[in-house]
């Protein structure tokens, strides 16, 4: 019988991109109670991103989800369009569908990254990207991504806007839990762009 060989991952890469899918789901829609219990029970140490982990456990210790909900749906929805536009070509050249997301689909066909058939959203939305850095580094999509083409997804589609989106979710009008959420995204992308900037 012909088994796959087994790809052995570091527990600090299975730790990155758990973090990186966990961001993505807060940010692909509303969390349920489940959710919500499970940031609960996060704990954080006394590093920066260790104290943004302790604060969305706080505040999703009191959210309740229909709160949450229409809290999304004002950051990310609402009446025509959120207050934010989580897109990497909105952020980088003012309008959705343009350059950025043509350069991320070419980089996705060349990955084996593929657009699931439910998600009609442009793919350079924060969600999909995070859940994308998180797949390559465990092999989601075939082989585990290297070091350095993890380095240059991050460089090309994530470093040149993300952090700017987190700040801005982090001081959104609307944001309450998503405030913590922006908390955490950014010190986490602090944390990958010096790794990667030191990684040969």
């Amino acid at each position: 019988m012909n088994t796959a060989p087994t790809i052995d991952i570091s527990a600090e890469d299975r730790l990155r991109a758990d973090l990186y899918n966990f961001i993505g789901l807060l940010l692909a829609g509303p969390p349920d109670q489940l959710l919500l219990d499970q940031c609960a029970g996060l704990t954080g140490d006394d590093t920066e991103l260790g104290r943004a982990i302790a604060g969305l456990a706080n505040v999703a210790r009191v959210s309740k989800p229909k709160a949450v909900r229409s809290e999304f749906n004002a950051l990310f929805i609402g009446l025509g369009r959120g207050e934010l536009l989580p897109y990497a070509s909105y952020y980088l050249t003012g309008f959705l569908n343009e350059k950025p997301l043509a350069r991320l689909r070419t980089d996705m066909s060349q990955l084996g990254i593929t657009r699931a058939a439910n998600v009609f959203e442009p793919e350079d939305n924060a969600a999909s990207l995070m859940e994308m850095m998180g797949g390559m580094i465990v092999g989601r999509f075939g082989r585990p991504a290297d070091l350095s083409q993890q380095k240059t997804f991050f460089g090309a589609h994530i470093a040149p806007w993300a952090p700017h989106f987190f700040t801005d979710l982090t001081g959104a009008k609307n944001s309450v839990l998503y405030a913590s959420v922006g908390d955490v995204g950014r010190a986490f992308l602090e944390i990958e762009r010096e790794a990667f900037r030191l990684a040969v």
